[in-house]
């Protein structure tokens, strides 16, 4: 019962400092924008908001515009978070990974890689474990090379799992490798969330929250049914690094998703502390 008071009052007294908007990342916002901006507006729209973090999800479209993303970031005081980085298992299959660091090491850029594995769902076990070992081997060299970490996404599949995410960190043992959580990939680890928390927590960069429900992938905060419970075990946890507010709605206007998130965040906060 002691520790579990001692809990209730760090969580009451720690939750509001890690989901002030300083501490929030604004993520899946370039390809998830009805009014389709650019570098530009969409910059001024994170500033307008009082976000002052981004993770760059792009498309091929965006290469060439990749400067111009980073000019506007910078121009209006917006931290480059991370850099969605897609990258097959497979190294015969080619990469978008050299535009990328090519982007970092020209502006000297120091951020986080997101990495996303695409791994053969049909091959054994045995082998995605040595596929994506590998794969998250290379991608963490290049990024040590630029003093940038790597943070591995969950975005389904084996990949996705965190249990298989942690034994990749721990068989190699990368100082600059860690995970990306995202409640919106982990519908399916709703159940055990608490458990797995603690298991993520020594490698954790970043945890993206979403409104939770089943059936629902993308939903905004405050209108799921588990959110709150998982929001606590987070705020309990001790975890204290930065939390993504979520886009991911391509129908509507980029900064009404963002907002729709910031609101039911904040309905939600007063309760975190609470059981």
């Amino acid at each position: 019962m002691k520790r579990s008071l001692i809990a209730i009052c760090a969580a009451a007294l720690f939750a509001a400092p890690l989901f002030e908007r300083s501490n929030l990342i604004a993520w899946c916002i370039v390809p998830f924008d009805a009014n389709k901006r650019g570098p530009e507006e969409r910059a001024r729209m994170l500033k307008r908001l009082g976000i002052t973090k981004f993770v760059y999800d792009w498309r091929e479209k965006d290469i060439p515009h990749f400067d111009a993303e980073i000019d506007a970031l910078q121009k209006h005081g917006i931290a480059l978070q991370g850099f969605w980085t897609p990258f097959p298992a497979d190294p015969a299959k080619p990469n978008q990974l050299a535009p990328i660091l090519d982007l970092i090491k020209r502006r000297g850029l120091r951020t986080e890689l997101w990495l996303s594995l695409n791994i053969d769902k049909n091959l054994p076990d045995e082998r995605k474990f040595e596929l994506a070992s590998a794969a998250v081997a290379k991608v963490a060299a290049e990024a040590a090379k630029l003093h940038c970490k790597v943070g591995l996404y969950n975005h389904g599949g084996w990949f996705g799992e965190p249990e298989n995410q942690i034994a990749i960190i721990e068989k190699l043992k990368l100082p600059n490798a860690g995970i990306v959580y995202n409640f919106h990939h982990g519908h399916d680890h709703i159940a055990r969330f608490p458990s797995l928390l603690r298991k993520m927590l020594p490698h954790l960069y970043a945890i993206n929250i979403n409104g939770m429900k089943s059936g629902q992938m993308i939903l905004p905060v405050g209108e799921g049914e588990y959110e709150l419970a998982m929001l606590r075990a987070i705020a309990q946890s001790g975890y204290r690094g930065p939390i993504g507010i979520l886009g991911h709605r391509a129908e509507i206007d980029a900064e009404e998703a963002l907002s729709l998130n910031l609101r039911g965040l904040k309905k939600l906060l007063p309760a975190v502390g609470k059981q």
